[in-house]
């Protein structure tokens, strides 16, 4: 154990995506001494690095991690290998699996006192009986949620055992300035007509990123809670044809629905995929892409607000205008 680890010391690693971002700024305006995991120092992404200590490291490199935890009290464990359809399930699995296993392994070494390790509410694959808890059993779709689930899995076991002290997020539908997953819907919706695959009727729940982060700094500093998982999302969730229509009104666009049938663009997505994995390219469509109209994603937050004190503050409404007005300001509208 490490005699000089400071106790504000925290290491962010996926520092520079969307949500690891907002999370170091925020812990830095907060007074912590944020040490942000790089793969490159010249490649910061969405990170502010201002006044935050920068160290290189790969998750698939067990020494970088041990010099990452080092003299670190905390540790948020945000990166890992998001979708992506050409990776292979063994790149899936070396990243965020035995990727968390060897933070894990290393901050253990280093006398970290609290773990926080993000995972996501895809672990739970298709909602059968919205809204879900924390409860409802694993039921991975693909190899990007089941690679998830393995770290999952060995953060728990860590926790469980004491050997470290820490908790498990599980965060739905993050969304906000400088998001760009959703950009693509926003734009669809402001051309005025939005082509629905399927019925609309699928529920779906997003979550502001500053209520995540808020959630996670919570989570991370109660540290009498120990091994528990936490879903963290926003305060309602809706259908998805709702969704584009307050979206519309978000953009001031009044927003007329098309619907189509999901097997005509099922079976194309799957041409797609066929041809687009011999030529060696990533696929434009495929049919993991179509999930987000044909799976519910919905959940009870009820746990995080019972025993964190967790409490979303931004309304949908004023979420989604914030967003458009984001991506407005940089150019992407």
């Amino acid at each position: 154990m490490n005699a000089d680890r400071d106790e504000r010391k925290i290491l962010v690693t996926g520092a520079t995506g969307f949500t690891g971002s907002h999370l170091a700024r925020t812990l830095r305006d907060r007074g912590y001494c944020v040490r942000a995991l790089v793969r490159e120092r010249k490649r910061v992404g969405l990170l502010d690095p201002t006044g935050m200590e920068m160290v290189e490291g790969d998750l698939r490199d067990a020494e970088s991690l041990r010099r990452a935890c080092d003299g670190v009290n905390t540790v948020f464990h945000l990166a890992a290998l998001y979708r992506r359809e050409g990776a292979s399930e063994r790149e899936f699995f070396e990243v965020n699996a035995e990727g968390t296993r060897r933070l894990l392994e290393a901050a253990q070494q280093a006398g970290v006192e609290r773990f926080l390790h993000c995972s996501t509410v895809g672990v739970q694959g298709e909602i059968r009986n919205p809204p879900a808890t924390e409860e409802a059993p694993y039921n991975p779709g693909d190899h990007y949620q089941r690679s998830k689930v393995e770290g999952e899995r060995y953060a728990l076991s860590f926790f469980r055992s004491g050997k470290l002290s820490g908790v498990v997020v599980r965060p739905a539908g993050i969304y906000g300035p400088g998001d760009r997953r959703f950009l693509k819907l926003f734009r669809g919706v402001a051309k005025g007509t939005f082509t629905m695959i399927g019925d609309g009727k699928v529920l779906y729940q997003m979550t502001y990123v500053q209520d995540l982060v808020d959630g996670m700094i919570l989570a991370a500093e109660r540290k009498d809670v120990q091994a528990e998982v936490f879903t963290l999302a926003g305060a309602e969730y809706t259908t998805l044809s709702e969704l584009v229509l307050r979206i519309g009104r978000a953009m001031g666009v009044q927003v007329k629905i098309r619907y189509v049938p999901v097997w005509p663009v099922m079976a194309a997505a799957r041409a797609c995929q066929a041809v687009c994995r011999l030529i060696r390219v990533e696929p434009p469509l495929y049919p993991r892409r179509l999930d987000f109209f044909t799976k519910s994603r919905a959940f009870d937050i009820s746990k995080a607000r019972r025993v964190l004190g967790y409490e979303p503050k931004v309304d949908l409404d004023t979420g989604l205008r914030l967003t458009a007005e984001w991506y407005r300001q940089n150019g992407w509208l």
